[in-house]
């Protein structure tokens, strides 16, 4: 049973009103529709009009009020079918690559588990009955198969023992993959308690058993809940014993609320919302994420470590002797989540032994907001994981603030776990630009990985970490949005211990020879590849790339497993993933030298009524010549030259650039395969449209010219291009083209409505920000603020020129979206459109965040935009034209 609400609260507007008042907002009051539908005009398509009347989606030949039926609606049945397809298994492969692990996933939750009530405090929700995150997806079955020396897949073994309808989470490999650790979530009758258990399963037999018994431990899993330490030991985040009841609202606050700044420290915040309100709020957080730590062995001996805390990560040394564990503490803050809280980070031993503080970083509210700034002090502490127990870390020179022009930027320090008295840390590497990473190679050389934002530069050094004569050696130099000169990332295998490291290829070449695998953007299309790359010399060969017969395959993983992470390379083995235009995605096992092929997965076509429908890259020009793509989709069987125009929908979201060159480069692939997820844009293709998906639409400054200010003409100009050719194509009719988009791309389609209303007949807009002086601290890439960049700010916002608006426009938002572009600026665009006597509608769909997870708020979304589409867009003008597919549907 749903509570509080049965439905979405709707607000209409037709072109006859001229209401302005500010009042009528959905959340105080939910006027009745006034939108008299038409009747329906549009193309005959594949799913039938008199299947879509009897699944009660569209009105019938006589014009009636579509919203007489209060609550949730649903598309016609066909788009069900679709929309409800089950996601293929996820897929985990043991340590030792011997077995592979695949989780079954369902569908999409119903809106009953989101109308749980929960607490939000600091940045996160907390389902208080279970003390985990809320909203938390989850598994429902756990099988394992042994891989077979041929490559293909042993006999299934199901994990089970644990109780059927289970809701399984945090499921994870012990180093050594003999045993799968993992969470079953339990729920009583109502739904309305529920509680977590951990279980260990044995990975060869798929037995399952509970670790320890709930009754005598809970668990806490609001952040980390639990590691492997070693083969048979796992670290457990649990309820303290001392907890007693949560703490209780008082009747009377504690105090006024008060916010100062009388330091004269400069805090510029992004908006933000969830984040702690009072001293209550503070308290529940202290109760809810203090945690005991407990080692628990397999065989279910218990034995707590350190002191309880709200410990936020926990990190065991590749030797098994160390914990590196963080914490956050008071003071807390009104303004940040959790996450820039003052944070502790100390060394334990396994058996218990405190070793020492490694440091005690204070409150981050100031972090500026330029691109590349972060917190002072040490950061990103980890383990080298080619190494038993040494730490590695990063500290900014330029007090975390980007604006500083300072050299170096970052340092890169690396120190024992217990230093010998008076030693210092060892300055592994100084970087110009901001640390990004470190990949390691096993004791012999690690890259490092720095990127400068502003001017889209990246770097990765070689360096030799325990060599002291050898410096520092530049590997790449590049600007990070050139996709075509991408070198690709290093293939990993696991250590024995568990942890990651770059994989050693032998061969005959003198030097370092590693395996280098990346996408392969060419202005053909992607092109998946694997390159041997020396390292010592810099000299690369590419030894293996996809395209072959209409196929898109890419490497997954590296299967091959070596103790020392040294493989040759006659003996490589990987995971490969495989589809094309008509064939979904499926597993392969590629055994080399012969590069044999051994299918894994056979998983039906999702959606065979689909099965034949029409995809193609296309390329174009806007008129400064900077190239666009798409990726444009036709329904199965149509044919222009035929069939005629179609109406058009037009699905995209805009990027920012540094260069017209790399904003004109192709990024995707002809052979992918068109998997419709919950965005579903693609569903429009079963109704007689032809789909624009995600036309690049480069919003480009160059030098130090700032890619906002010329956000508008860059948007027309790209948006317009792509119309003159799907209109230049014969694939859309002129009029029947709408445009629409998600979070950016909502605002997008508002501007898109105002500036260029001769492109589209109406929008759809979904969880977006219309108002940019609300944002006054930055949004998206933009990083000045409202006042040193007034003019762009107030140009950007739809909402200062809702007058220009004329064409229908569909707005939908979550009513608990957690961020900035709260359901608030979608109600205040609304109200201004509506008093300007644009058609529009408001939907407000509770319970849901900024993407739309429930079954019930998904198919009701789709019934709106399909609504909207039908009666704008389909039935847009008399002279319609009926289109007959001239193939199957």
């Amino acid at each position: 049973m749903l509570p509080r609400r049965l439905g979405p609260r709707l607000c209409f507007a037709c072109a006859n009103s001229t209401a302005a008042s500010s009042s009528s907002t959905p959340s105080r009051r939910r006027p009745r529709p006034r939108l008299r539908l038409l009747p329906y005009r549009g193309h005959a398509n594949p799913i039938g009009f008199s299947a879509m009347c009897a699944a009660g989606s569209l009105p019938g030949p006589v014009a009636q009020d579509d919203d007489a039926v209060s609550g949730y609606r649903l598309p016609p049945k066909e788009i069900q079918e679709i929309v409800d397809v089950p996601p293929n298994p996820s897929y985990h492969l043991s340590p030792r690559r011997d077995r592979i692990m695949f989780l079954k996933r369902r569908a999409m939750p119903s809106l009953s588990e989101l109308a749980k009530p929960d607490k939000i405090l600091a940045g996160i929700r907390i389902n208080s009955s279970s003390n985990m995150r809320s909203r938390m997806s989850f598994y429902t079955g756990i099988s394992i198969h042994l891989l077979m020396d041929d490559g293909s897949l042993g006999p299934e073994k199901a994990v089970h023992g644990y109780p059927d309808g289970a809701k399984i989470n945090f499921v994870t490999w012990s180093p050594n993959g003999q045993n799968v650790a993992f969470t079953v979530r339990y729920e009583d009758e109502v739904g309305s308690d529920s509680s977590l258990a951990l279980w260990v399963a044995n990975a060869e037999s798929g037995e399952a058993r509970l670790l320890f018994k709930q009754t005598d431990i809970r668990l806490n899993a609001i952040f980390e809940l639990f590691v492997w330490v070693d083969h048979s030991t796992l670290l457990v985040c649990t309820v303290p014993s001392s907890r007693g009841d949560s703490p209780k609202k008082p009747l009377v606050p504690f105090g006024p609320r008060i916010r100062s700044s009388e330091q004269n420290n400069v805090i510029q915040m992004r908006a933000t919302k969830e984040m702690l309100k009072d001293l209550h709020e503070e308290e529940l957080f202290d109760y809810y994420a203090t945690s005991q730590l407990v080692l628990v062995s397999l065989d279910g001996i218990v034995k707590p470590v350190a002191s309880p805390a709200i410990y936020t990560f926990l990190n065991p040394s590749p030797d098994e002797k160390y914990l590196m564990l963080t914490c956050v503490h008071k003071p807390y803050s009104s303004i940040v989540s959790y996450k820039r809280f003052p944070k502790k980070v100390e060394l334990w031993t396994v058996h218990g032994r405190f070793v020492r503080e490694l440091c005690d970083l204070l409150l981050a509210e100031n972090i500026p907001i330029a691109a590349n700034s972060v917190r002072r002090g040490k950061r990103l502490i980890r383990w080298r994981p080619d190494m038993p127990s040494t730490l590695y870390w990063v500290e900014a020179q330029d007090g975390g603030d980007a604006n500083v022009e300072v050299s170096p930027r970052d340092i890169v320090y690396m120190e024992p776990a217990e230093p010998l008295n008076g030693e210092k840390p060892h300055v592994l590497l100084k970087l110009d630009l901001r640390y990004r990473r470190i990949s390691w190679c096993y004791g012999l050389h690690a890259l490092v990985y720095e990127f400068w934002h502003k001017t889209r530069r990246t770097r990765t050094w070689v360096i030799s970490p325990d060599c002291n004569d050898l410096s520092p050696r530049l590997l790449f130099d590049r600007s990070s949005e050139d996709a075509y000169s991408s070198p690709g990332s290093p293939m990993m295998c696991r250590t024995p211990a568990g942890t990651l490291v770059i994989a050693k290829i032998k061969t005959n070449y003198e030097g370092t020879c590693i395996l280098m695998k990346g996408q392969g953007a060419t202005p053909k299309g992607s092109v998946p590849f694997l390159d041997l790359l020396n390292i010592t010399t810099g000299a690369k060969e590419r030894i293996w790339e996809s395209g072959v017969d209409n196929y898109y395959e890419s490497v997954l993983a590296l299967m091959s497993y070596h103790p020392k992470c040294e493989i040759q390379l006659n003996e490589l083995k990987f995971l490969i993933s495989k589809e094309s235009r008509r064939e979904a995605a499926q597993y392969y096992v590629s055994i080399w030298p012969d590069k044999k092929q051994v299918q894994i997965t056979s998983y039906p076509h999702p959606y065979p009524q689909l099965a034949s429908l029409q995809r193609e890259i296309i390329r174009y020009e806007r008129d400064d010549g900077v190239k666009l793509t798409a990726t444009l989709y036709l329904p199965p069987g149509y044919n222009p030259s035929k069939d005629g125009p179609l109406a058009c929908l037009i699905w995209s979201y805009p990027g920012d650039f540094k260069s017209r060159e790399a904003a004109g480069q192709v990024r995707r692939s002809p052979n992918k395969f068109a998997r419709i997820n919950n965005s579903f844009p693609l569903l429009w293709l079963a109704r007689g449209f032809s789909v624009l998906a995600d036309p690049t639409i480069p919003i480009i400054g160059e030098g130090d010219q700032e890619a906002n200010d010329r956000y508008i003409e860059q948007l027309i100009a790209s948006v317009e291009a792509a119309v003159n050719e799907i209109v230049r194509r014969g694939v859309a009719h002129p009029d029947k083209i709408a445009v629409g988009g998600h979070s950016y791309g909502a605002f997008m389609t508002a501007n898109l409505l105002a500036h260029a209303p001769h492109l589209f007949c109406c929008g759809i807009a979904r969880s977006g920000a219309y108002n940019r002086t609300l944002t006054p601290f930055g949004f998206q890439k933009e990083v000045r603020t409202l006042w040193e960049a007034t003019d762009t700010y107030i140009k950007m916002s739809p909402f200062m020129i809702a007058s220009k608006i004329k064409k229908p426009i569909l707005l939908i938002h979550g009513e608990e979206d957690s961020k900035v572009t709260t359901a608030m600026q979608s109600s205040q665009f609304y109200d201004a459109l509506k008093g300007h006597g644009v058609p529009c509608r408001l939907v407000i769909l509770p319970f849901e965040g900024h993407r739309y997870a429930a079954r019930e708020s998904v198919m009701h979304v789709i019934w709106e935009t399909d609504r909207w589409l039908q009666k704008y867009c389909a039935s847009n003008s008399s002279s319609t034209q009926i289109i007959k597919p001239s193939g199957e549907w």
